[in-house]
């Protein structure tokens, strides 16, 4: 415990937002339920009414990461978003004569004239591959997770995702720091091949919520979820989708937005995002009904 303790101190004192995972694990220790199945017991969602997600509880707070991994032995998990980081992961080949991130990985630093893309942060992942850390660019669209964005066994982690951190364990193998050094900058062609295709011109959708202190949080959380999804890439834009339904059909249950604008605002996002109208509209169907499990009032 003291190590994980202070591995995690380490990590917080570089500027990184940390949580904690469960042990020997890579699935988060807190919360311990998902969205969808948010009761509202967990203290951080009864205290702020709604779901509190592992990105949002990260921190650097020595206070707070101290009382945690004083609890139990938890692994690490690090928020890549609040981070300003991203990082690329290297699988190894899986089965005989799979593909191999390295291998993949090394193919585009010659194709771009780049080796030094190498020379960063790295963590040796308990499986054997590598987990690359880089700054988030300051400027331009915010990245988020891929899958295989960059080749075969390479994917990247960077807004909505998180990374096992050195001096954790998974299923019994440790996560090591291979490369001690300060994270650079993103290269300029990496972040080129992941920076979101540009979405084709879009009608304005305008909805009426009146005005006042309800109506202005109202709007605050259509523009924060709808963003979210506008801006989910291709393997999460359906989940992110759900996941912003369930927040707007908690406000529709409690009163504070109607149905359809809630339907509207997201079919809009939805579609900027390319998913296709039948999906989008059975994705929407589900969230409204899981978020009105737990009806969300808003002061007038």
């Amino acid at each position: 415990m003291p190590d994980l303790l202070t591995s995690a101190l380490d990590h917080a004192g570089r500027g990184w937002h940390v949580f904690p995972l469960r042990p020997s694990d890579k699935r988060p220790a807190f919360p311990d339920h998902a969205e969808d199945a948010c009761t509202g017991r967990d203290p951080r969602c009864r205290t702020a009414g709604r779901h509190v997600g592992w990105e949002e509880r990260a921190t650097v707070d020595p206070g707070r990461i101290s009382r945690a991994w004083r609890s139990g032995r938890w692994g690490i998990g690090i928020a890549c978003g609040p981070s300003g980081l991203l990082v690329v992961d290297l699988d190894r080949p899986k089965t005989a004569g799979g593909p191999d991130g390295i291998d993949t990985f090394g193919t585009l630093c010659e194709q771009h004239h780049d080796p030094d893309a190498w020379v960063t942060y790295t963590v040796r992942t308990g499986s054997g591959g590598l987990h690359l850390y880089y700054r988030h660019p300051p400027t331009g669209p915010r990245l988020r997770n891929t899958q295989g964005g960059l080749g075969p066994a390479v994917d990247t982690r960077a807004h909505g995702g998180y990374v096992v951190a050195a001096g954790s364990t998974v299923d019994g193998r440790r996560y090591e720091v291979d490369g001690e050094t300060d994270p650079v900058p993103l290269a300029g062609w990496l972040a080129a091949r992941l920076r979101p295709a540009p979405l084709p011109p879009q009608r304005p959708v305008v909805l009426n919520l009146g005005t006042g202190r309800q109506a202005a949080y109202v709007h605050a959380a259509i523009e924060r979820e709808t963003a979210l999804v506008a801006e989910a890439v291709k393997g999460e834009r359906n989940h992110v989708l759900y996941s912003a339904a369930i927040v707007l059909g908690q406000l529709v249950a409690g009163g504070a937005l109607a149905e359809r604008d809630a339907t509207t605002a997201l079919t809009d996002a939805a579609g900027r995002a390319g998913l296709s109208p039948t999906e989008t509209a059975r994705t929407i169907r589900s969230g409204l009904r899981a978020g009105a499990k737990r009806p969300r009032s808003v002061a007038a």
